[in-house]
């Protein structure tokens, strides 16, 4: 019997299901539905996420588990991590100055997918994953990371499967690992201008890759050296700029985020 959990954005955040098996936002803005006088965890559902922030000590950022994320009276930082009063929105803010993973130049304020009973996801490519989004990039220097697949247990190799992109031009792209040793693909996806609202949906079955953004769909293989590799999804502000500067950085807004596992 097939295991199917979807975890909304928010409470009467609601979803379609497509030809593929992937959920995604409706065409009414999940923005309504935000309230903005509460956590982040108020309006999303945290509880199976956890946050890392580009603070801390040097190769050891610090992280918030869900536990503390979680409910409308949940972890909140009003320099990296908060909602914003006016649309309610989950804003992440990662500076070109701040503390980074050991295997990274770049400092974040980014989400890691948890499972429901805390432990952290590590989800083999059978199946039917996906992660949905709905944001818009405020502010950012060069380029930001909205959304990752990231390889977990099974291996040795730190990379991603795969990071949508956003420029500072408005231009998206999705770039592909070409195996778990390196080199990525960058592949052009479409052009939203600054500060506009996006949908995003990452959807992984099997040996494919399927990325829809505003409701364009493209699909990518996944080389056979990542069979070994359990994986996980990331989402937030991971800034693809470093300077010794603290005010130049990267702004996101979420205004819905979903998992989906089946």
């Amino acid at each position: 019997m097939k295991r199917r959990t979807v975890f909304a954005s928010a409470l009467t955040a609601a979803a379609v299901v497509g030809t593929l098996g992937v959920v995604g936002i409706t065409e009414s803005s999940a923005a309504t539905t935000l309230n903005p006088d509460v956590s982040p965890g108020g309006n999303f559902n945290l509880a199976i996420w956890q946050l890392q922030l580009p603070v801390g000590s040097p190769g050891s950022p610090t992280t918030i588990q869900p536990a503390q994320l979680k409910g409308a009276g949940g972890y909140s930082n009003p320099s990296y991590f908060w909602t914003d009063k006016n649309d309610g929105s989950m804003t992440f803010w990662a500076p070109e100055k701040g503390v980074t993973t050991p295997n990274s130049n770049y400092a974040r304020s980014e989400l890691r997918e948890m499972n429901s009973n805390g432990s952290a996801a590590d989800w083999t490519l059978a199946g039917n994953h996906t992660l949905s989004a709905e944001l818009r990039v405020v502010s950012v220097t060069k380029n930001v990371c909205v959304g990752q697949v990231h390889l977990g247990s099974g291996g040795s190799s730190t990379k991603p499967l795969l990071e949508l992109y956003y420029h500072s031009n408005g231009d998206i792209y999705l770039g592909t690992e070409n195996s778990p040793d390196g080199g990525q693909t960058l592949h052009y996806i479409t052009n939203v201008a600054l500060g506009a609202h996006f949908t995003y949906v990452i959807n992984v079955t099997g040996n494919k890759i399927n990325l829809t953004v505003n409701g364009a769909r493209t699909s990518y293989s996944i080389p056979s050296s990542f069979n070994a590799y359990k994986q996980y999804f990331k989402a937030g502000s991971y800034n693809q700029s470093s300077s010794d500067s603290t005010s130049n950085g990267a702004k996101v807004k979420f205004y819905a985020l979903t998992v989906a596992h089946s």
